[in-house]
């Protein structure tokens, strides 16, 4: 028997973040100047908390940036959550838990596209993406 290869384009989820606490939030201005910094918010569970467990957490978030016209994908950042409560003494009894937000800035003299992807240890891989104008 064969097996299927699978893609992770195509194991990635989507949804509407106002209902769905796994999908990124991006947070930054619509339009912005040419080659000026653009500060880029992402988080989760900004309608809907995500939990924050030794159990359940989002492990980590990675930004990108496509230019229109462009056919690579630019990284803009990788941001690694990696204290979710654990202990020598159990699951959630450690004193350390890193929130899953990360804040960074850039420019660019086109516009294009923002990808947010983050990855929840249950759930997996989820993206979400947001226009960028410039004036």
């Amino acid at each position: 028997m064969e097996a299927t290869q699978q893609r992770i384009g195509d194991m990635t989820k989507q949804a509407n973040w106002q209902k769905e606490k796994h999908v990124p939030v991006i947070e930054c201005a619509e339009r912005v100047k040419a080659d000026e910094w653009v500060h880029v918010k992402v988080t989760l569970g900004k309608a809907v908390a995500h939990p924050n467990t030794t159990e359940h957490h989002i492990r980590w978030i990675r930004a990108f940036f496509t230019a229109d016209g462009d056919k690579v994908i630019r990284e803009l950042g990788i941001f690694n959550f990696a204290a979710h409560g654990e202990s020598t003494e159990g699951a959630d009894k450690g004193p350390v838990y890193t929130n899953h937000e990360a804040e960074f800035s850039f420019k660019t003299s086109k516009p294009g596209t923002l990808h947010a992807l983050a990855y929840c240890n249950i759930h997996g891989l989820w993206e979400s993406e947001r226009r960028l104008d410039l004036d």
